[in-house]
């Protein structure tokens, strides 16, 4: 058994991880660390804790503590970190202690997945752009999260090209009996295709869903078929049968 050593925090708090999967190969490929509260409270519960000025420290902290946490887990894959887009100008720590963090804990800069959520208010887009290819430049991936579900995510494709993109479940939902979601993924699919950018299908909860995107050549997954978020360790995963 781990036993977890916390650092010393303002606001404790630690993480659980969901797997992303790839299930042509059978493996893990990343695990995303979620931001929980100690007696189990979600990401939202934990953000409205903090003030507006609270926020970029406590963004900051998260990706430090993700970063301890997962190494002290054994991570062997990628490791995907959230972060919100307004605190990435606040100040150069932002980069700094995000690398500091991953070369203590003898994590590759490869293997740390930064994700943007499409939903988060960005406002110098071309500017924030700019602040992204940094990160892109040490070494790290971008992944563009929730893509479908705001108005900015085409933008950001064009803008910058991310490694990734993870579908938004709004789309992914019941997908199997919706002939204009499916035009819009298969359409998302080739200009992903195209810019050499990888799809991640997320929130996947049924199997007619999965099997939808199995049958469209889709091999990266996340979502409850698949493995739960597990507190502070690295859930079974289930990979559904399925004849390629």
């Amino acid at each position: 058994m781990i036993v977890l050593q916390r650092p010393e925090l303002k606001r404790p708090f630690s993480f659980a991880f969901q797997p992303v999967i790839d299930v042509v190969d059978r493996k893990v490929v990343s695990y995303e660390a979620l931001v929980r509260g100690l007696s189990g409270e979600s990401a939202h519960e934990m953000l409205t804790r903090n003030s507006i000025e609270e926020l970029a420290e406590f963004d900051r902290e998260c990706r430090v503590v993700a970063i301890q946490t997962a190494a002290k887990l054994g991570l062997t894959s990628h490791l995907n970190l959230n972060f919100l887009p307004t605190t990435i100008y606040s100040s150069s720590e932002v980069i700094l202690s995000t690398v500091q963090a991953a070369e203590k804990n003898e994590i590759p800069l490869d293997s740390i997945v930064l994700e943007i959520s499409e939903v988060e208010l960005i406002g110098d887009q071309t500017g924030f752009a700019l602040l992204i290819n940094e990160y892109k430049s040490l070494g790290m991936n971008i992944s563009i999260d929730d893509f479908g579900k705001g108005y900015s995510g085409l933008s950001l494709l064009a803008d910058f090209q991310p490694d990734q993109i993870k579908l938004d479940m709004n789309l992914v939902r019941r997908i199997e009996a919706r002939g204009a979601r499916q035009a819009i993924v298969r359409a998302l699919a080739v200009a992903c295709g195209d810019l050499g950018v990888d799809i991640v299908v997320e929130g996947v909860e049924t199997i007619d869903e999965y099997m939808w995107f199995r049958d469209e050549g889709f091999r990266w997954f996340q979502g409850y078929l698949f493995a739960r978020p597990a507190f502070e360790q690295f859930p079974d995963v289930y990979y559904p049968e399925f004849e390629v």
